[in-house]
């Protein structure tokens, strides 16, 4: 297997990685397939299994490069420790005070822009549920956090 596809896996990993981390992808694509061969159907072709193994090795090596800090000659010093301010903090907090299906259902609905039946199936309820959570959670942001007039809207001392 190695003799046969080594180069096509050494070359997967080359268009994806630097030459160091593309021998180390190469080479855990390999012990993965070795793994895994077993499971193998006998109708498979072998090439397109192990550039699938290859190609998700190299993107796991991304990922971890791209988790890593970057290190500095020197760490600038924040003018403040406190967290940063975030836009709207009053709205944040009035979000954060909601009860916790409220809460949950608000942010994967209208932060994450999540549809209801998803939303129900992180909160593990029914599709209604979550609609009724969210709408629930809305009333009572409407209800608890000042609502500020937009320019279309006529505020008392206009009209």
């Amino acid at each position: 297997m190695v003799t046969e596809y080594g180069q096509v896996v050494l070359r997967v990993c080359r268009a994806l990685l630097p030459v160091h981390d593309a021998e180390d992808a190469a080479a855990d694509a390999f012990l993965a397939a070795l793994e895994a061969y077993p499971r193998l159907r006998p109708d498979s072709d072998v090439k397109s299994w192990l550039v699938t193994i290859a190609h998700r090795k190299a993107v796991d090596i991304l990922r971890r490069q791209a988790r890593h800090a970057v290190p500095v000659q020197d760490v600038p010093e924040r003018a403040d420790s406190a967290e940063p301010a975030l836009p709207d903090a009053p709205l944040w907090a009035a979000v954060r005070d909601l009860p916790h299906k409220q809460r949950h259902a608000v942010a994967y609905h209208y932060v994450a822009d999540l549809a209801y039946a998803e939303v129900a199936t992180i909160m593990g309820t029914s599709e209604a549920a979550a609609r009724r959570s969210a709408a629930d959670g809305i009333k009572a942001l409407r209800r608890s956090y000042p609502s500020q007039p937009t320019p279309s809207q006529p505020t008392k001392e206009m009209t």
